[in-house]
């Protein structure tokens, strides 16, 4: 019985063959693989030595043979099969361990030219894995470190990898070769051709969305149902998770989360991230409800609640900072599905020991300022539609006071500016079509989701007054423009002295000379922010 080792990357690779070895497999090796297990004291023979056959073209091919190919693919209860074997004198191979050139991490480098990515091009490597694969009841195969110790267990409790493991490594196999061929699929469908045929050394220009799309995602787990009782659903991530995203969310407490409160708790949680001071997010049917920062994470959750306390009933809440015992009493006392946050204090998770239902998130996020959507190309939004998708990039876009354009005679205020700064950025977590008042640093009134936007204005004073909030003073988001002064005489009137919204309307002359005449300031962004 033979191992054959042939990785990359070599963590964990001694350990392995010495269990290998100590449960009577000769082992079979290429190149530094070779020389590191020698160099360890492990009996091996190259694979050239083994085929008869020395590796050739810089490399290129080693494990294309016969010998490799048959030990790997003869079935063992095929007497036909042996009867080959046998008469061309090829020993079975009955543990294949390979990890594949690095491609993803070679593209993934700032300048990597053509030449070096198609050199990290594994033929061999990928070959052997689906031939062992194939071959799963006979072949164990290893594509991956993690799967090491579990393999060095079964050897050392039973002697022999079990049918399920094979099976189990089998599957994690082509799972690998999918995704490693999609990879190679992704970066060479988007290299641009306009100009011809790059140069090798040199780093071609990519396209942002490439010639073929190959989505790889991982699930995570079964749901027990989906938006309704009787559709099916499961959370999958992807292949390579952005740093601070929902699904890196480590679950301390609660039930079980339902599709739902994924889908909420993802808006929650991009939302309140997006905010550099203390800041709290509350959520519900996808909308903030509630946003607002403070001084500590008590002060941004009260103010939170404030905006719209009805709503906020069997919300999704998120921070974006340790959540201390005093937040958490106070929290406490409202009935939260979800509740999320970058940390907790131990005294903070003693108040919720009692409310077992209530799922509670840690979400580490990204450190020295990394932002999710850094991975450039690698970061889309995508929206799938009847035998399709809509691939865009992340609606990013971060104003600044400097992006401001002041288009009334009016100027804002130093308060009413960063008002409006906060507004905006609610607006843009919000349903279109959205419209934000806020004052101080907290959202006084939601308007989210209807087909006119009139309508929208008028529902977030409506929810104002409800919560017994005084609009008086308020600034205005508006996540596009005005397309009459209906809408902004409507929030005027409700009391807001300030208003953003991004411009480009044909009236906008009308709605400029509106706001001159109501004694408000306005200011154009000159972004969208539509949220569909």
């Amino acid at each position: 019985m033979n191992a054959l080792i042939s990785v990359s990357d070599k963590t964990g690779i001694v350990e392995l063959a010495r269990a290998l070895h100590a449960s009577g497999l000769k082992l079979l090796s290429t190149g530094g693989t070779a020389k590191l297990l020698a160099d360890n004291g492990l009996p091996v023979t190259e694979v050239a030595e083994m085929t008869g056959f020395p590796e050739m073209l810089d490399g290129r091919v080693k494990t294309l043979h016969p010998k490799v190919h048959g030990g790997l693919l003869a079935r063992r209860d095929l007497p036909a099969h042996m009867a080959a074997l046998a008469e061309h004198q090829i020993d079975t191979i009955d543990v294949l361990v390979v990890n594949l050139y690095p491609f993803e991490a070679t593209v993934a480098q700032a300048g990597c030219t053509l030449e070096d990515a198609i050199e990290n091009i594994d033929i061999g490597g990928p070959a052997m894995v689906r031939s062992a694969a194939k071959n799963w009841k006979d072949v164990a195969v290893l594509t991956d470190a993690s799967q090491y110790a579990g393999v060095i267990a079964e050897l050392q409790a039973e002697g022999k990898v079990s049918g399920r493991t094979r099976l189990a490594l089998s599957i994690a196999a082509f799972n690998r070769i999918s995704q490693y061929d999609g990879a190679i699929s992704d970066y060479l469908s988007a290299i641009a051709l306009g100009d011809g045929v790059p140069a090798g050394d040199a780093a071609p220009v990519l396209d942002l969305f490439p010639g073929q799309s190959n989505g790889r995602f991982v699930k995570v787990q079964d749901l027990r149902y989906g938006e309704n009782a009787h559709q099916q659903a499961a959370l999958y991530r992807d292949l390579y998770p952005a740093p601070g995203s929902l699904v890196t969310a480590r679950q301390l407490q609660g039930k079980e989360l339902s599709y739902n409160n994924i889908a909420d708790a993802d808006a929650a949680w991009e939302c309140v991230k997006s905010f550099s001071p203390p800041a709290c997010v509350i959520v519900k049917h996808a909308n903030p409800c509630g946003v607002a920062v403070g001084a500590h994470a008590l002060e941004a959750y009260s103010k939170a609640f404030q905006t719209d306390p009805t709503s906020a009933f069997g919300g999704i809440i998120a921070l974006n900072t340790v959540l201390d015992e005093a937040a958490a009493q106070q929290i406490a006392k409202q009935f939260v599905e979800v509740l999320m946050a970058p940390g907790f204090t131990a005294e903070a998770l003693e108040v919720f020991k009692s409310k077992v239902n209530v799922r509670i998130l840690q979400i580490d996020l990204p450190k020295g300022g990394e932002r999710p959507w850094d991975q450039g190309r690698n970061f889309m939004d995508m929206k799938r539609i009847g035998s399709g998708i809509l691939l865009q990039t992340a609606d990013n876009h971060e104003l600044t006071l400097a992006d401001l354009k002041v288009v009334t005679t009016r100027q804002p205020t130093a308060e009413e500016l960063n008002d409006l700064l906060f507004a905006w950025k609610v607006a843009k977590y919000v349903k279109s079509n959205a419209i934000v008042f806020c004052k101080g640093g907290m959202t006084m009134g939601v308007g989210a989701g209807q087909m006119s936007r009139l309508d929208s204005a008028r529902i977030a004073s409506i929810k104002a007054g409800h919560a017994q909030l005084s609009l008086a003073g308020t600034v205005v988001a508006s996540d596009a423009f005005f397309p009459f002064r209906d809408g902004l005489d409507v929030v005027v009137d409700a009391g807001a002295t300030c208003v953003i919204q991004p411009g480009g309307s044909m009236r906008d002359q009308e709605v400029i000379d509106a706001a001159n005449e109501r004694g408000v300031a306005m200011v154009f962004s000159g972004v969208r922010h539509f949220r569909h």
